[in-house]
């Protein structure tokens, strides 16, 4: 399941992530990971949740190495149950244009893998167009 946090930068979508992440704890029995631009967040976090700093990474340059990435995520760890993604567009070259086959993409590999994905996005929800209404927005 794909779930979406939309708004405009500076809306508060970082801070409820971060408590959603960090109550989640309480109601999963597998693993719960966290992917962030930079480092920003590491010590808002419970130190359970594995935390990922996309700017270690900085060979992930686009959409489909991006999908290849959280792919390997999940093979290292059966356990997943949740993955939040924080300001989507300021990683690997994601766009507005190409969210719609990102987050279908996500879709697939939740049905498959099982984990769920939260994703801030920092757009407005005209800019992203009809296909959102498929996913549940938290905000």
């Amino acid at each position: 399941m794909v779930k979406l946090m939309v708004g405009h930068k500076g809306s508060g979508k970082t801070k409820m992530m971060v408590d959603m992440a960090n109550t989640s704890l309480d109601k999963v029995n597998g693993s719960v990971v966290f992917i962030n631009k930079n480092h920003r967040l590491m010590y808002d976090l419970k130190y359970r949740i594995r935390v990922v700093c996309m700017e270690d990474y900085e060979e992930i340059t686009n959409v489909d190495e991006y999908i290849g990435f959280i792919l390997g995520i999940i093979s290292q760890d059966h356990d997943i149950e949740m993955i939040f993604i924080d300001s989507l567009l300021k990683h690997a070259d994601v766009s507005v244009a190409n969210l719609e086959d990102f987050f279908e993409r996500l879709s697939k590999i939740s049905g498959a893998y099982g984990p769920d994905f939260i994703i801030s996005v920092s757009a407005d929800r005209e800019e992203l167009g009809d296909y959102i209404e498929k996913y549940e927005i938290l905000n």
